[in-house]
């Protein structure tokens, strides 16, 4: 599985680990461009919180961070935006 890491985006730090003092602006840049920015910044700190990574860029990119990944609603869905 090929992740390609644009580094014009982010970079690997945005990542990989760190500690929830930076989930705010991992967060604020995947939730830049949706349309539903406020519900998206909440589950992505929340999920940053708990998982201490935010995959990088806008949207997908999940695999490369599996516990945002693998969370899950009670309905199934993805938790994490």
């Amino acid at each position: 599985m090929k992740i390609d890491l644009n580094p014009y985006y982010y970079n690997t730090s945005q990542i990989y680990g760190g500690d929830a003092s930076e989930c705010g602006p991992r967060c604020t840049t995947r939730c830049s461009k949706t349309q539903y920015r406020k519900p998206c910044l909440v589950f992505c700190q929340k999920c940053c919180a708990k998982c201490l990574c935010v995959p990088a860029g806008f949207y997908g990119n999940k695999q490369s961070c599996p516990c945002y990944n693998n969370w899950k609603t009670k309905r199934g869905g993805p938790k994490c935006p």
